[in-house]
């Protein structure tokens, strides 16, 4: 069946990625797109410099995820970290990565560089960078670009994208997207989930566990037969960017369809504010990282000065975080 095409003269802006968190000593390096016949600012002799210094740099490794955010006709697209199998490890600030800085500018967003949209693990569409202008969306500093965006009529309406370069995921086939809302039931069982964890971690007990949820997403995974819950809690805080009291904690629950009840507690993140600093996470989306038909979970994180992610990923069974940006705060301390 021939597939139809919904087409936006969108101009995407990237956001900058956050302050790298070292995950098991990780030595982060990015793949970078074919050279294209581009001139920097400066004309060709700025160009025939940025090539030489492209030549003399190592080899990158993987490719580089994108968060894309669409607001109307344009959409931003903020490079987030170097996709390492199922796992995202993030860039360091720009201030620390000149070089590479140079890389995403000149060659990742050249003009027609091109880029694969994703919606809930689903195929989506395609953007096309024809500039490159501001900074990201993200803490760190990182280039931001603008082009065109193609999506499929099903997504029109979406506005959240993650995207990764068209010579690492052309190859993957399209999907229907489907946006799933919460029910009662899931609602419910957010409830109980994070009323059994908040003594378990240790926490004060809000007032209204239900009054302090902030978000709750219901959304499915290639490997689960039926839909997954994801929720997130704040004391004294709220799912966005600014100051919160060293009391304040968040709480992210993920619920797992369970065989005995509704949901269990796949994964669970408590982030007191006062021991590691503000950092609420909210899922952002999902995405089968490495294509070996399992989705891995990408998470927002708002910090007192800017917004960060985490990346999850099931192995062996269980949820694990395998890596984390942070926006200039000290590291936090692990999962509990």
């Amino acid at each position: 069946m021939r597939r139809q095409w919904f087409a936006l003269a969108v101009i995407l802006t990237l956001a900058p990625a956050c302050d790298n968190v070292e995950w098991g000593g990780v030595d982060v390096r990015f793949t970078s797109a074919a050279p294209r016949d581009t001139v920097p600012e400066g004309g060709a002799e700025a160009a025939q410099d940025t090539a030489a210094a492209d030549e003399e740099k190592p080899a990158p490794r993987g490719s580089l995820l994108y968060a894309g955010l669409r607001d109307g006709a344009r959409i931003h697209l903020s490079p987030m970290g170097d996709v390492q199998g199922d796992a995202v490890h993030p860039l360091l600030p720009v201030t620390q990565e000149p070089e590479f800085a140079d890389v995403v500018r000149y060659r990742l967003l050249a003009p027609g560089s091109e880029f694969i949209l994703f919606a809930r693990g689903v195929r989506v569409g395609r953007a096309v960078v024809d500039t490159v202008s501001g900074t990201s969306e993200f803490c760190g500093g990182w280039p931001a670009g603008s082009g065109i965006v193609e999506l499929v009529p099903g997504a029109a309406g979406v506005d959240r994208f993650l995207a990764l370069p068209a010579e690492a995921a052309s190859r993957r086939p399209h999907g229907t997207y489907r946006a799933l809302s919460h029910d009662y039931d899931q609602r419910v069982a957010s409830l109980r989930l994070a009323g059994e964890m908040i003594p378990q971690v240790g926490a004060r007990r809000p007032p209204s566990v239900l009054d302090s949820r902030r978000d709750i997403q219901a959304f499915t995974l290639a490997q689960y037969e039926r839909p997954l819950i994801a929720a997130t809690f704040a004391f004294l805080d709220a799912v966005s960017v600014g100051p919160a009291p060293p009391e304040a904690y968040s709480l992210f629950v993920l619920g797992t369809p369970s065989d005995t009840v509704d949901y269990d507690a796949g994964y669970v993140l408590y982030r007191p504010v006062g021991e590691a600093g503000k950092s609420v996470p909210k899922l952002l989306d999902v995405l089968d990282l490495n294509g070996d038909g399992r989705s891995e979970i990408i998470l927002e994180m708002f910090g007192e000065r800017g917004r960060s992610f985490a990346s999850l990923a099931e192995r062996g069974g269980e949820w694990l975080q395998t890596g984390e940006g942070s926006c200039g705060v000290a590291p936090p301390r692990g999962p509990r």
